[in-house]
């Protein structure tokens, strides 16, 4: 997702964002560890850096977690 388009939403809509993204990452990195193998590397990045991306603006905009 583009930092442009997560600009444009509210901290409500971040947050469950937030929640999405982290419940998708920690599914890819599941079967990362229980495969040994990763064919996602780069969708495993950019959900990490999705995930610092809101947790920035939520910071900016500061609002709880």
């Amino acid at each position: 997702m583009k930092i442009k388009e997560l600009r444009s939403l509210s901290a409500d809509a971040l947050k469950a964002r937030l929640s999405e993204i982290r419940l998708e990452y920690s599914i890819e990195k599941r079967k990362v560890v229980a495969t040994g193998v990763s064919s996602k590397k780069a969708k495993i990045r950019e959900m990490r850096r999705t995930i610092a991306q809101i947790l920035t603006l939520l910071n900016e905009r500061g609002a709880k977690v």
